[in-house]
């Protein structure tokens, strides 16, 4: 059996499209846009998102918790959830961010959560973080992290992100450095994808940075099976990412538009227009000061068969206090 069809084998067992891909595009964009164009135009685009209401009594904050952090309310956290689910389906959160606007050291901080990460989950026990999701939509995902790391996340935004490749191709295509290991898998990916979704993108045909395209970049970011597994995956959606915003905020105002219409019908969230309006002037005024974060953190995790399923578990307090100092404090 080749090496794709081995590939395509473990896949299979594992049951998992891993559909589902960073939302922060779906976030930058969405509040990027609305600051610019402002007036009217607000009510348009908000009412192509799906806006619900959260009950904040429920939601694992608990305001002790933050008396040793300065900063607690200068700083703006929103929970980023990538969904992987088809139609009529809650659906796991395949990717989980934690997205902070930080006016104090002038930063647009992207703390990303394994996916794998064995937590508590109320009402359900000790399981991985990404089932919070479909047991209770963003509500008990909120909770989750907020009882498990002590944030103070009242905000989020989800996207079943279908449409990245469509995205992509809005804004021409994202540059990308694929390594040799990545080479081997990428265009088995593209392939799967083009059948899919009956698009032609063509195979990479060779290691470094490349321009690529919605398919191919999509091909990238579900790659699992190199030497550094999860964490190299989570790596490469972050990579991604800082591509699309650099993309982004180079974009014309006018190719916004179609970009929205694209995306917003995939959004979910409980921000109002005056949220909104308030991020985006302040994601304005950070710029381009992007950094990234990953939790647990390289050394402080560790892959563990509980009952015949693997989770990544960790030492609770330090990873919570790690990820309180970076996103409160900025100190990594």
């Amino acid at each position: 059996m080749s090496q794709l069809e081995n590939n395509k084998s473990r896949k299979r067992k594992k049951k998992k499209k891993s559909l589902g891909f960073k939302i922060f595009i779906g976030f930058l964009c969405v509040i990027l846009a609305i600051a610019i164009v402002g007036g009217g135009y607000v009510i348009g685009l908000l009412n192509k998102m799906d806006n619900i209401k959260l009950n904040k009594d429920n939601l694992g904050i608990v305001e002790d918790e933050f008396k040793e952090y300065d900063n607690v309310n200068k700083v703006k956290n929103i929970a980023l959830f990538g969904i992987d689910a088809t139609d009529g389906e809650t659906g796991r959160s395949d990717s989980i961010m934690i997205a902070t606007l930080d006016p104090v050291h002038n930063k647009l901080k992207v703390t990303s959560v394994m996916r794998d990460s064995y937590v508590s989950i109320d009402g359900h026990g000790q399981d991985k973080i990404n089932h919070a999701y479909a047991f209770g939509g963003p509500e008990l995902a909120i909770k989750t992290l907020n009882e498990n790391f002590g944030l103070n996340i009242e905000h989020f935004i989800s996207v079943n992100f279908s449409s990245l490749p469509k995205i992509i191709n809005i804004l021409g295509g994202i540059d990308l450095e694929i390594t040799d290991e990545e080479l081997q898998y990428i265009n088995g990916y593209i392939n799967d994808i083009n059948a899919k979704d009956g698009t032609n993108s063509s195979h990479i045909g060779y290691s470094g940075v490349q321009h690529v395209d919605g398919t191919q970049a999509l091909a990238y970011s579900r790659i699992r099976y190199t030497s550094g597994g999860d964490y190299e995956r989570t790596q490469r959606h972050r990579t991604v990412l800082d591509a699309l915003f650099n993309k982004l905020t180079s974009t014309p105002v006018s190719s916004y538009n179609s970009l929205l219409n694209e995306v917003l019908p995939y959004v979910q969230t409980n921000l109002n227009a005056a949220d909104i309006l308030s991020l985006g002037t302040k994601v304005l005024g950070i710029g381009n000061n992007l950094e990234q974060d990953r939790f647990p953190r390289d050394g402080y995790g560790e892959g563990a068969m509980i009952d015949g399923v693997y989770y990544l578990t960790f030492d609770k307090e330090t990873i919570k206090k790690q990820m309180r100092d970076y996103i409160f404090n900025d100190v990594k």
